[in-house]
């Protein structure tokens, strides 16, 4: 039997078969034949992760304060915010108030004269201590105690504020330090009134009514060579401080109900 020699493929073929078969049997010389596409700058792989990374810090520092983390906000009930205001109202009274003039929510009132004399008040913050504001009104003592005996009794004090260069210093001026006033009993002008420095005579009165912490009475005095009677009413009194330019006194008195028989306001207009 005779054998066919095998058919010679052309060039053509050769060479496209030679092909197919070298991309799948060698891996080397592929990467002779088709060249490995450009790879990308290694630089610009973290480049990207570190603007992304950044990008995503500024959000959350720009949505949580700088944390990174998430802060739950709470809202506060009614019952806290009242609280808060409270206490925010206490210390301005307190700021205007006690720690300007020494007087606290609570002052010993006392009002005294001769009686052929005028009115003069006191507060003090306590019996022992010197007033913090002593005036003397215009008005007689027996005028005053006849207003008390018919009802409620309102005592308006009003001073002016100063203007021009005053006006930068009438800051550190306190309310209870304004030397004149005009006065003004139940609505109708009485005069002026002045602000007095507590003096020996003064304070001999005050120390003998040390012990009385409420009432109202008579006691003998003696004042150049002849003898003479004060007239005095003492009590306690609720301090309410309504801003640097105002403030107000109430009388506590357990028989009145309620409403106190005297008020002082002070009042810088």
């Amino acid at each position: 039997m005779s054998t066919r020699p095998a058919p010679e493929l052309s060039s053509s073929s050769k060479r496209h078969h030679f092909h197919w078969t070298k991309k799948i049997g060698t891996e080397d010389d592929d990467d002779d034949e088709i060249p490995p596409p450009t790879a990308a700058k290694p630089s610009a792989i973290p480049t990207l992760k570190h603007s992304a990374s950044s990008i995503t810090r500024d959000e959350s520092n720009a949505r949580f304060g700088g944390g990174g983390i998430p802060t739950p906000r709470k809202k506060l009930p009614a019952v806290a915010v009242a609280r808060l205001r409270s206490v925010l109202s206490s210390f301005n009274r307190n700021r205007f108030g006690s720690s300007s003039s020494g007087l606290g929510p609570r002052v010993v009132g006392t009002l005294f004269g001769s009686r052929k004399g005028h009115v003069h008040f006191a507060f003090q913050k306590d019996p022992t201590s010197p007033p913090a504001f002593l005036i003397e009104l215009a008005t007689p003592i027996s005028g005053l105690v006849k207003e008390m005996a018919s009802g409620l009794v309102r005592i308006a004090l009003e001073c002016d504020k100063k203007q021009g260069e005053d006006n930068h210093r009438q800051s550190a001026v306190r309310l209870l330090e304004e030397q004149s006033w005009r006065a003004y009993c139940n609505g109708k002008k009485c005069g002026f009134a002045g602000r007095k420095e507590c003096g020996a005579k003064e304070w001999k009165l005050l120390n003998a009514l040390e012990p009385i912490s409420m009432g109202a009475g008579v006691m003998p005095s003696y004042g150049e060579g002849e003898r003479t009677e004060i007239m005095y009413m003492r009590a306690k009194f609720e301090r309410i401080v309504g801003s640097r330019d105002s403030e107000a006194f109430y009388m506590l008195n357990p028989d009145s109900n309620g409403a106190p028989e005297l008020s002082i306001y002070l009042l810088r207009v």
